[in-house]
Parts: structure tokens; sequence; C-alpha cells
């Protein structure tokens, strides 16, 4: 899924400091990583794991909040601006397991009054009435990882869901009123043609969400697809779709704010931003990157996390630690 995936790659995406006069620190944002997806996408190239027995939500949980408290002393006094839940498909796990989640990281954090909490999910992993349920958890942003509404593209990408399944998902949110969403749509696919990228697009905004990510797909290293490249448009015709798509969402009042990254007024991912502008983020989970200020003695540290989740479930927690010289800032 598209947007706010820094807090799964060590990548630095900032255009400058966000700066709290408060404390003098960046705002800090929470990451928590759910790795596990009900089958890995041949595209793929994030930490997801194939789910081949009962989903360990509990002992997972547990995890989380162990790994997190061995973090707090790096965060004490300072408040948390949004949460983002990515994956792997976090929509696996049920809205009473984001009730308890969340009451877990309000008994351990300052978490500011509104709170941006954005949890990743599947059409193919949702019932008629879970968002309802997980609006009710605390859930208040979701980012729907549609890529298209057609099924031959849905086919060829190796996704688990269809076009009925997205619409389904969308009168969820919609009868939810969780109004506040984005949908992932992605651009370049096997055997698309410029209409089709296009009415992609149309469906959405149709759909009327505050955000869409409207993405390139690339063949990343150690993917099944980069292994097996499938027939792809060529780029000349990638362009005409990213061309095209751009001037819908501009017709249709969406402004762009990051490479693809589209929101209408006022609705931009404010944990998207806070990466964008080079904020803290704390990250916890299996395989989560963190990135912190230390005001004690001036430090940026990457914190990451051990990625395969049976090893974390385990109780190892750390695969690595890193300051940030004053050249890699």
């Amino acid at each position: 899924m598209g947007a706010g995936r820094c807090g799964r790659c060590a990548t630095r995406c900032g255009r400058g400091p966000a700066v709290n006069p408060e404390q003098g620190l960046p705002p800090l944002s929470l990451y928590v990583h759910l790795p596990w997806c009900i089958r890995k996408c041949p595209y793929c190239d994030f930490n997801s794991h194939t789910l081949r027995d009962e989903l360990p939500a509990d002992d997972y949980i547990q995890r989380l909040w162990e790994d997190l408290e061995q973090d707090l002393p790096l965060v004490w006094g300072r408040t948390v601006h949004t949460i983002y839940f990515g994956g792997g498909t976090p929509s696996l796990f049920s809205a009473a397991h984001f009730d308890r989640l969340l009451a877990g990281f309000r008994a351990r954090l300052d978490l500011a009054p509104g709170a941006e909490i954005t949890l990743e999910a599947n059409p193919g992993t949702i019932e008629h009435d879970s968002f309802q349920a997980y609006r009710e958890a605390g859930i208040n942003r979701v980012s729907l990882g549609v890529q298209s509404f057609h099924d031959p593209q849905l086919q060829a990408l190796g996704r688990i869901h269809g076009g009925d399944d997205v619409q389904r998902a969308l009168a969820s949110l919609q009868s939810a009123g969780l109004d506040n969403f984005n949908i992932d749509l992605m651009f370049g696919l096997p055997a698309q043609s410029t209409e089709q990228a296009c009415d992609d697009v149309r469906m959405a905004l149709a759909a009327d969400p505050a955000h869409i990510s409207y993405y390139h797909l690339t063949l990343e290293p150690n993917t099944a697809f980069a292994v097996n490249p499938p027939p792809l448009p060529g780029e000349e015709r990638c362009w005409e779709m990213q061309d095209a798509g751009s001037a819908l969402l501009e017709a249709a009042g969406f402004a762009q704010y990051e490479l693809s990254a589209w929101a209408r007024p006022e609705r931009q991912s404010r944990h998207n931003l806070n990466y964008w502008r080079y904020g803290d983020y704390l990250g916890i989970g299996a395989g989560a990157h963190g990135k912190l200020s230390l005001p004690a003695n001036g430090e940026i540290q990457r914190l990451i996390k051990v990625r395969h989740p049976r090893r974390y479930l385990a109780g190892e927690r750390l695969a690595k630690t890193h300051v940030l010289q004053p050249a890699e800032r």
C-alpha cells in the first residue's frame, strides 16, 4: 500500500525539519507494523509474510507493548500526534484487537487530542460492517489498498480481491461515516491502457475520498515480479498515464503534496507529512524503523527492529541502531 511507509524503510524523505516550538524537537509519530498477509503480492517488497496458521494476534500485541516500553525512555514527556498501522495487511486484526492496542498505547504514551490514527486495509479482508467497528475502536483514517477497480489488472497483480470487493469496502467506509480515507491506485499495470488507468482514477474520485495515492508500478528487487517480469506498458505510455491521471485529480480539486500523494484541501495525511518534514517517529513491530531526536546529546538515532515475525515473537527486538552523522541528516 501507498502512504505512510517510512516506518518500514530507512530512507530519509525529508524536506527540512518540522520543529515543535514547545520542545525544540520535531513532532513525534508512532508507526506499528503488522506483518501478515493472506498472500504476498508478487510486486511487494515490504516486510510482509503469508499467514500460514492462525493469526497470533494476542502474542503479537503483547510483544508490541513490550517493544514500545523499551523505547519509551527515548521519548519521555513527548506527545504522539499520529499513529499509523501498516503492513502486511493490518485489517487481518479485528476491531477488538485495535481497541486493546490503542488502550495500551494511551496508557503508555501522551496521545494528542484529535490524533490521526490510520489503518491500512485490504478490500479482500473486510466484512460489510467492519469499518464501523474499527471506527468505534478509535481508527479515524483508513488507507484502502484498491490498486485497480478492474478484475484483469487485479488478477495480474496477484491481489486477493476483485472490483466487487472494492465497491463493498467503499460502501462500508461510507456507511461507517469514515470520510477521511485514502485510496491506493497503481498505474503502469500489465496490459493496462491509458484509458483504463484514467477509468480507475474516475472510479476512485466517484467514491469521494479525502486522499488518493497514485503511483507507478515498479519492479523491485527480491520480488516475484523481478524474477519473472510481466509484460508492462512502455515508458512513454506510463508517462501518459501519469499525466492524464494527474490532470483528472487536479480537475477534481486534489493537490499533489508528495511524489504520489494527492489530497483535498487540508486533508493531507498528517503522518505522511511528519515523515516528509523529517519529523520523529517511533517504530514498533517486526521490521519497523524508527527515527528519534535525542535532546540530551543532540543525536538523531535510527532504530531497526528484527525483521522476521517468528524471531520478533520469540523475544528478539533490535536488529540495528545507528546514530546519524551531520552529513546524513
